[in-house]
């Protein structure tokens, strides 16, 4: 067994352990593998080990992975900031777009979405903490989006994503990742048909679990640590 098949291994017994706990089906959290700044090889032992969906938060490194990967049936998610120069990239060859926070950029990816795709699957990021210089909607402006974006045509809006500020320990971090789950029933009991709440990462995905999660983004747990270039 590879080291990132032992690790990824690992990690699903952490999500079982966490849904078990919560009282819920382990089947009900989908886990997503963050792969950003690792290299193809590294896509391909995941997939060796189980694993399809990757989310990748540098928009042209992604697309060149995807390029050497082409032979492997694996779902992108975008998962990094979309500026408007870069939408045309996310439509063009991502399944999913997780980190949507203006009606431009939903705009821009619906009339950019390729006609032989089918839509482009979209999450909604809320800044639920309110951090002042974080991405993502404010949760006062989220019901007003939510309904634009799930009117694009060529865009399927399936729910929230979030990066909350770490807390000090489980039970807040639990806490911030409730006030996101209010928001996604909020919203479906306005009539969205919503069903992915993206919230959890290597730190935290115990408390993500617990408050409602149904997709966990992973890397570094599964990766190892990352080296940046300066």
């Amino acid at each position: 067994m590879t080291v990132i098949a032992a690790q990824l291994q690992a990690v699903h017994a952490r999500v079982s352990a966490a849904c078990h706990a919560a009282g819920r089906d382990p089947a009900s959290v989908a886990l997503l593998a963050v792969s950003k700044t690792f290299g193809p090889e590294a896509v391909r032992a995941a997939y060796a080990a189980g694993q399809t969906a990757f989310g990748e938060n540098y928009i042209q490194e992604a697309i060149d992975k995807m390029a050497v990967l082409g032979d492997l049936p694996l779902q992108w998610h975008c998962i990094g900031p979309i500026q408007s120069n870069k939408t045309r990239l996310v439509a063009g060859h991502f399944a999913w777009a997780q980190t949507v926070d203006r009606f431009k950029i939903a705009q821009r990816l619906s009339e950019q979405r390729p006609a032989h795709l089918p839509p482009l699957q979209i999450c909604l990021q809320v800044n639920v903490d309110g951090g002042a210089t974080k991405a993502g909607v404010a949760p006062a402006d989220l019901p007003v989006l939510a309904h634009a974006v799930a009117a694009l045509p060529r865009l399927q809006l399936r729910g929230l994503m979030c990066i909350p500020d770490p807390q000090p320990d489980f039970e807040a971090m639990k806490s911030v990742f409730l006030q996101a789950k209010d928001l996604y029933e909020q919203l479906r009991s306005e009539g969205l048909a919503l069903d992915t709440l993206s919230m959890g990462m290597s730190a935290d995905l115990e408390a993500a679990i617990h408050a409602g999660s149904t997709l966990v983004r992973v890397g570094t747990a599964i990766f190892g640590g990352r080296s940046y270039v300066a």
